[in-house]
């Protein structure tokens, strides 16, 4: 019979080393709001099909596209005033969303300040009116009429009562329409200041491309579905693109730079100006 071990009634356990924590990366910007698969058919028509979207914090989107191609319906489909026929929409829950409609019928004869105008919207508080109409540049019409405003300050009211919601996600649809070419200019610098400030997300619809190439992160291209999406250097290379807006708007593109510290590659991914110098080719 074999002989039999001694137990140890206090085993020592073995010696494990915890693990190194791994360095911690930059946070992903935190999703706001996404659609998967967008159909939606309005009076009979199919305005969108298989629109797929996403919206990041501190992300500038900006959807372009032809005349009628479904722009509006889009961004209303995100912000809910429009139900899609297929598909899903996801909102982050608690998502609060500052919304700037492309146009705003008001009677001409309904008296109508624009201090009365942004407590429609639920601000009571004078001192926060004033505010962001200072943060737009447009305190000094805050007893003004609405009808009397030039097109530039309308944008700008409108802009003011999406702000004193405290967006998460500011969704504006023609933000420079009816504007001037500097007042154009001025607007989306604005855009992206209120972008830098508050930290939230921007989708916005716009016809002026140049000013768009200038202002966002991400372009979607849609003709009733999706043509193109990405950088705007790519999208702007993207045959889709080229055939909606013909080659010479894409040669007026080519002469035309951002003021960024970093710049893309072919395929429009982010390059470091360091790595960028470090691609250049080399004499000799």
């Amino acid at each position: 019979m074999p002989e039999l071990q001694p137990t140890d009634p206090h085993p020592v356990p073995p010696v494990t080393r915890a693990a190194t924590p791994a360095e911690p990366g930059p946070r992903p910007p935190a999703r706001l709001a996404e659609a998967r698969g967008i159909d939606v058919r309005l009076d009979g028509r199919d305005v969108l099909s298989a629109v797929d979207l996403a919206v990041n914090e501190g992300e500038i989107v900006t959807v372009i596209g032809p005349n009628g191609s479904g722009k509006t319906t889009l961004i209303r489909t995100i912000v809910g005033l429009v139900q899609p026929t297929r598909g899903t929409v996801w909102r982050r829950p608690g998502l609060r969303i500052g919304y700037m409609p492309q146009k705003l019928a008001i009677d001409p004869t309904l008296p109508l300040t624009v201090a009365r105008f942004l407590t429609l919207g639920g601000a009571r508080d004078g001192d926060a009116l004033r505010a962001a109409l200072a943060e737009v540049g447009a305190e000094r019409v805050i007893d003004s009429p609405v009808q009397r405003l030039s097109g530039g300050e309308l944008q700008r009211v409108m802009m003011a009562r999406a702000l004193l919601r405290r967006p998460d996600l500011l969704v504006l649809d023609e933000p420079a329409q009816s504007v001037d070419v500097t007042g154009q200019k001025e607007l989306h610098d604005l855009i992206t200041r209120i972008r830098d400030q508050h930290g939230c997300g921007v989708l916005m619809v716009s016809h002026d491309l140049h000013l768009v190439m200038a202002a966002t992160d991400t372009v979607l291209c849609i003709n009733h579905h999706v043509c193109c999406t990405g950088h705007p250097e790519a999208v702007t290379k993207d045959p889709a693109f080229l055939a909606l807006f013909g080659p010479d708007v894409a040669e007026g593109f080519a002469v035309y730079t951002h003021h960024h510290d970093h710049a893309h590659d072919p395929a429009g991914e982010v390059l470091t100006l360091d790595e960028k110098a470090e691609e250049a080719p080399r004499d000799g």
